[in-house]
């Protein structure tokens, strides 16, 4: 049976590993102990104990990855020639073989997504921290204008009715990568949440954009500086998580190349997926399911078959703001809005359509 390692068990990675465990032997390797979702900032930042239900899952609970052996561990390295990834596990090096790898680790991205290897003690820790930061705060500054901003904005807003919350973004308006429709639809419903909108606005960056800071925030457009108890950065500067990878393998961003298959070029059984792919503009394979395509193609890869072409949308699409009091708006690339009564998110969309459907089955705690 073809060995297949998946780096990274992030979204599109636990994804892909239950698309393959049937039919291949899948080794998952990850610094986490469970999927920690890269998913709904806004949500994660004002209702933690929420989000965690949702989005922070211990390995152990996917009926589909019983099959899939998981390394806890950190990449350090890959071995084209022995077709080994290099994992350091605390402190002791381990050679995992591979006849076909998956990269899929994904980007750093803030406070809310890193790669150094944590416990489950330590990501519930995290997870309040930053929401006691927050929730102490009489004034947020959000500086950025993609959904990540926008979610937190809107959520801290509902969440902290007596802070004073501003978001800042360097355009005319916000989401520039969503269909114009959706800010249009997005901005009223963060003024009546409050939020003080001021377009026009792009900071000089601090060395530590990573975390929650304190001090003033500076413009290059001239804006005097805005002074916040908590200013949060979620300006979509990311970074891939590839230090571990050969170079011949990455383009000048440090993004991994692929071909339209998501195959490295000149690597066949080198596959890569989500954010660290740098298969358009947007990398969107992470948020347009491609997994099912890439785990057809692989399977077409042993077998000897042609493999398909994974085609990008447009345009961003999916929810910007998260599950509501009121329900669940997702957006199609066109920019249509599709509503979700909250009754039907609780009861019919998160157990039986993502837990039962997408993730093949999810234990309870």
């Amino acid at each position: 049976m073809q060995r297949v390692v998946i780096a990274g068990l992030g979204d599109t990675g636990v994804l892909t590993a239950l698309k393959l465990a049937k039919r291949f032997q899948v080794t998952g390797i990850s610094a986490k102990p469970g999927l920690l979702s890269g998913q709904e900032l806004g949500v994660r930042v004002a209702r933690p104990h929420e989000w965690a239900r949702d989005y922070w899952t211990g390995f152990d609970r996917f009926r589909g990855l019983d099959r899939v052996h998981t390394v806890h561990g950190t990449l350090t390295g890959l071995d084209m020639a022995a077709r080994t990834v290099a994992v350091d596990r605390a402190g002791a090096v381990e050679q995992v073989p591979y006849d076909i790898l998956v990269i899929s680790t994904g980007v750093t991205n803030g406070f809310w997504r890193r790669p150094h290897l944590q416990s489950a003690a330590e990501i519930d820790a995290d997870l309040q921290a930053v929401h006691r930061r927050l929730a102490a705060a009489t004034s947020i500054a959000v500086i950025g204008g993609g959904a990540a901003a926008v979610s937190a904005a809107a959520n801290l807003a509902i969440a902290l009715p007596a802070a004073q919350i501003g978001l800042y973004y360097p355009g005319d308006h916000a989401l520039p990568q969503h269909h114009r429709r959706v800010w249009q639809r997005i901005e009223s419903r963060l003024t009546a949440s409050g939020v003080a909108l001021h377009p026009g606005h792009r900071a000089v960056i601090p060395e530590h954009h990573d975390e929650i800071t304190g001090e003033p925030v500076h413009w290059s457009t001239g804006q005097p500086a805005v002074t916040a108890d908590a200013v949060l950065w979620a300006i979509g500067r990311v970074s891939p998580n590839t230090g571990w990878l050969p170079a011949e393998l990455l383009d000048a961003g440090g993004f991994v190349r692929v071909t339209p298959q998501l195959q490295s070029p000149g690597h066949p059984e080198i596959f890569a997926i989500g954010d660290v792919a740098a298969t358009d503009p947007l990398r969107a394979s992470a948020r347009s399911r491609a997994d099912g395509l890439l785990a057809r193609n692989i399977a077409a890869y042993v077998a000897g078959k042609p493999l398909r072409a994974y085609r990008p949308p447009k345009a961003r699409w999916g929810s910007v703001l998260g599950a509501q009091a009121d329900g669940l708006e997702v957006f199609a690339p066109s920019g249509q809005a599709i509503r979700f009564p909250a009754w039907s998110v609780r009861n019919v969309l998160q157990p039986w359509i993502v837990k039962r459907g997408i993730y093949r089955g999810v234990r309870s705690d």
